[in-house]
């Protein structure tokens, strides 16, 4: 029989779930929409750096990082000094009425940081799926064309337009159409499930010749306004595509006259090693969306592009009354600032080099693991029966359920839902994460032992 080591980060203090938190579920069930889904039967009393502490006083190590949104990890001083004074001297004016320094300054930023040697300029806003509505809406203006291109297994947001864009039917688009028209879906790359018989190489040129032929059968060129892709896909199951397809791809685009918009809401600000994730391959996209972990969790999100391309609609065709909050302004701010002096693009990189490191030793001890793949600390595992070669599933949710009662917080992702992805806080110290590394080597052990 195993025995759990001692923690000295992960602490479970009473059965999962405890009192405060059954009885804040109880009241949940009767106030808030069921459609809303929850990972984990967990409310949060405090958290801080990789830490969270729920109701019950018992603290997990999350590897979730509020869906990649925590790179800076949770409340950082620097960013809750910000908000605090920033609080203190308004909270709100809407920028289209009384406009406010911060969100010149964070415009400003981003437009220098964006990969690109051209003028760029950027608009604010709210989320992630915003930002994505508002780059297509650029993009129609700019060219005068209706199609915007997505791929297979993309995920971009659950609005009219972002579940139209996004592959998933199930949980994301079941019985809520009809979808936007003009959108098309092409096959994004996926790796690990290239025919044995062809190299990385040849696959990516398959791939590339794939997305060639779409623009003869499927969407021609000079009805299409944009390709959006996501650089490495997130909810897809943070599959990496190769480097020449996305090359490919852009060049593409520039020959036909398409706009390339880089989705990067999951990649940016410094998971991937890089700022961007576009840096790694070599591109520069003519829009850029970005949320998540611009601003520590405070909602906000923007797309920078192209100054031409960003001066295309009239005045009052994009923004909104709580875009580009001034709360969320000088936390976006204050996090770049974080990312910048404490190197975490390149902490990004050693996170990710240990985790996959650890997993494909993992991977002799158990074949059900398939995959260990990523880019910088955006990395995945992805379970697969090794007889029958199809998703492992179960394994994938039993791990993550036996994380959760051991004090790890841990996401899957895929369309199959057999992918396990790691969006730690970047802040994370070794000894952190080899505790809960550990935990999830000691969670598979007891999971095949009992098998």
């Amino acid at each position: 029989m195993m025995i759990a080591k001692e923690r000295k980060y992960a602490k479970i203090q009473s059965p999962l779930p405890g009192p405060k938190t059954d009885e804040l579920l109880r009241r949940r069930e009767a106030a808030v929409a069921g459609g809303v889904g929850n990972n984990f039967p967990l409310f949060v009393d405090s958290a801080s750096g990789v830490l969270l502490t729920d109701v019950d006083g018992n603290v997990f190590l999350d590897f979730a990082g509020a869906i990649g949104t925590m790179n800076a990890g949770h409340c950082p001083p620097r960013v809750v000094q910000a908000v605090q004074q920033q609080a203190e001297r308004f909270l709100h004016t809407c920028f289209h009425v009384g406009m406010y320094e911060p969100y010149i300054e964070l415009a400003e930023k981003l437009a220098a940081l964006a990969p690109g040697s051209f003028a760029k300029k950027a608009v604010l806003l709210n989320s992630g799926a915003e930002a994505v509505e508002n780059a297509v809406k650029i993009a129609r203006k700019y060219t005068g064309k209706p199609g915007i291109v997505s791929f297979t297994r993309g995920f971009h947001g659950r609005t009219l337009l972002g579940m139209s864009l996004t592959s998933k039917v199930k949980p994301y688009k079941f019985q809520m159409g009809p979808f936007a028209p003009a959108t098309y879906k092409a096959v994004y790359p996926y790796p690990y499930h290239r025919p044995a018989t062809m190299s990385e190489e040849d696959y990516a040129r398959f791939c590339l010749d794939q997305f060639a032929d779409f623009l003869l059968t499927e969407a021609a060129p000079e009805e299409l306004a944009a390709v959006i892709m996501e650089p490495v896909q997130g909810e897809g199951g943070f599959i990496v595509p190769p480097k020449l397809f996305v090359q490919g791809v852009y060049e593409l685009c520039r020959q036909h006259g398409i706009l390339f918009i880089a989705d990067e809401i999951q990649t940016g600000f410094g998971r991937t090693g890089t700022m961007f994730a576009s840096t790694h391959f070599g591109i520069e996209p003519d829009l850029i969306t970005l949320s998540k972990s611009l601003a520590a969790g405070l909602p906000i999100s923007a797309v920078v592009g192209r100054a031409e391309l960003m001066d295309a609609p009239h005045p009052g065709e994009i923004g909104g009354t709580y875009g580009g909050s001034p709360l969320g302004c000088v936390a976006a701010l204050a996090v770049i600032d974080q990312i910048e002096r404490e190197n975490l693009s390149e902490r990004a990189e050693q996170i990710g080099q240990r985790i996959r490191s650890h997993f494909e030793k993992l991977q002799q001890q158990f074949p059900v693991i398939g995959d260990v793949r990523g880019l910088g600390a955006m990395c995945a595992v992805e379970f697969t029966d090794p007889l029958s070669g199809k998703p492992a599933s179960a394994v994938a949710a039993s791990l993550v359920r036996a994380c959760y009662n051991k004090g790890v917080i841990v996401l899957t992702a895929g369309i199959h839902g057999n992918v396990v992805r790691f969006l730690t806080p970047l802040v994370i110290t070794n000894e952190q994460l080899e505790e809960g590394l550990d935990i999830m080597n000691e969670s598979l052990a007891e999971m095949y032992a009992k098998a």
